[in-house]
């Protein structure tokens, strides 16, 4: 029997082990699609305790607290962070066969140096452990991105945003000073593009604040856009991101799109048509935009938000209350970036599903559109990593699989935590140990040679791939 979580964790054969402690594991990190707040990494963080970093937001492991039968209280609620850490300690001891399970206790070893299982009866001394490391400079949000090895990250953020705090990183004027990782900003217009959402109205007069443009039409909303897009460039934006339950595409005249705009501008109620037909103009007047600036644009696909209504109510959005769709994409999104293609040119795109069963028609699609400017581009457009619900490691095993299968895995570029925790980077350790597991055993298979090759694939899939498409 194996030790727990030891050395060679996820590690099957002497290759996947030598490809990861001698390659993959000395890689920098370049998290290059996230949710940290650069409010706090200006103010190089500090947490008072484990429940503040741990469960603060995270609702990943809300969800699965409350599948356990856990109070509200004990969650988002107002109990002592001892009694929400016991509460998540209860939950853990019952998630075999769950990547939280794994995540947790390697969040423990790599910050903490805690390598027993968490449980009732170890609670308290990991508590205690862990909120004395908490205490020290190591584990501020400086002290993290040191001992991660983090490169760079993306952080996602609004059109109408200051940047002030991305700014006073870059400039070393925050309190956490110079730091060798880059804190990147990410152009996410989804409120812009949800003309049929109550607050669309008030989102564009903040817009018109934040560009100094008036904004009087749908044309005039896109041009304050895309001026806020190079502010966002002059503060180092790589790459934008978009949120879509599926691929809109319904084409209009400019005539009919204004008229819903201003209907929308009203307060008036807007049909899935009318929605499409502006969403399908915006995104593809943006992919221009994108291409026009060298940046990538990231389609995130199939969430359906907020299915229970009662708890949106009650605590809001992303509090662990949405859900994989199984909406059909292939024609809307073929058709959209053949019209992105057409309307001037397809940006470096990444394209995400929360449902892997959209990874074939994901993975066939791209492969239609890679290389079709003659750019020479590799890898121009990308399966993007397991997602959300699936960056577990049968998703992360098969979505490596489907792109080895349809596309050329060595041009993948690689893991993101799409988190809000700043514990979160062992993720990148799970998926390259998952990564060096399946290069290995391919080896070892006699499939594929062992060597500089794999070596270097798994050194470009950890890192070098995302620094040379990102830039």
């Amino acid at each position: 029997m194996k030790r727990f979580m030891d050395r060679n964790f996820l590690l099957e054969t002497k290759t996947a082990q030598r490809l990861f402690h001698d390659i993959a594991s000395k890689e920098p990190i370049y998290d290059f699609h996230c949710h940290l707040s650069p409010a706090d990494i200006a103010a190089n963080r500090r947490f008072s305790n484990l429940t503040e970093i741990w469960l603060g937001g995270d609702h990943y492991k809300w969800r699965q607290m409350r599948t356990a039968g856990i109070g509200e209280r004990l969650i988002t609620g107002e109990a002592d962070p001892y009694e929400k850490f016991l509460a998540w300690t209860r939950t853990v001891e019952r998630l075999a066969g769950n990547p939280l399970y794994h995540w947790t206790h390697l969040e423990l070893q790599r910050y903490f140096g805690i390598n027993e299982p968490l449980t009732t009866e170890s609670a308290s001394r990991i508590w205690a452990k862990a909120n004395e490391a908490l205490a020290t400079d190591a584990l501020s949000v400086r002290g993290i991105f040191e001992r991660m090895n983090v490169h760079a990250v993306g952080t996602t953020d609004d059109p109408v945003d200051s940047l002030e705090h991305h700014a006073a990183i870059a400039a070393g004027t925050a309190p956490i000073g110079k730091i060798a990782t880059r804190v990147i900003p990410s152009f996410r217009p989804d409120k812009a593009l949800n003309i049929d959402v109550p607050s669309f109205p008030a989102y564009i007069e903040a817009l018109s604040q934040a560009s100094g443009m008036a904004i009087t039409s749908s044309d005039a909303a896109i041009a304050a856009l895309i001026r806020r897009l190079d502010a966002f460039a002059a503060a180092g934006c790589r790459a934008s991101d978009h949120a879509l339950e599926y691929p809109p595409f319904r084409v209009a005249d400019d005539a009919e799109i204004d008229r819903t705009f201003a209907t929308a501008m009203e307060g008036g109620k807007i049909s899935k048509d009318e929605a499409d037909a502006w969403k399908t103009k915006l995104l593809t007047a943006l992919a221009a935009a994108y291409a026009e600036r060298d940046m990538v644009m990231q389609l995130h696909i199939a969430a359906i938000r907020n299915v229970n209504g009662r708890m949106f109510r009650l605590l809001g959005a992303d509090t662990g209350f949405d859900a994989s769709h199984d909406h059909q994409l292939s024609e809307g999104l073929s058709r959209l970036l053949d019209r992105m293609q057409d309307a001037g040119e397809l940006p470096k795109t990444v394209l995400y599903t929360l449902n892997p069963k959209d990874y074939y028609p994901l993975g066939t699609i791209m492969g239609a559109f890679q290389g079709a400017s003659g750019d020479g581009i590799p890898g121009k457009v990308q399966l993007g990593s397991a997602w959300w619900f699936a960056d577990h490691r049968d998703g992360m095993e098969e979505q490596l699989k489907v792109l080895g299968n349809l596309g050329t895995l060595a041009h993948f570029v690689g893991m993101l935590t799409d988190s809000r925790s700043f514990l979160s980077y062992p993720r990148h350790e799970y998926f390259r140990r998952i990564l060096c597991n399946l290069l290995g055993n391919w080896v070892e298979a006699g499939e594929f040679p062992a060597g500089d090759a794999v070596e270097r694939i798994a050194a470009d899939i950890s890192f070098g791939n995302a620094a040379r498409y990102f830039k």
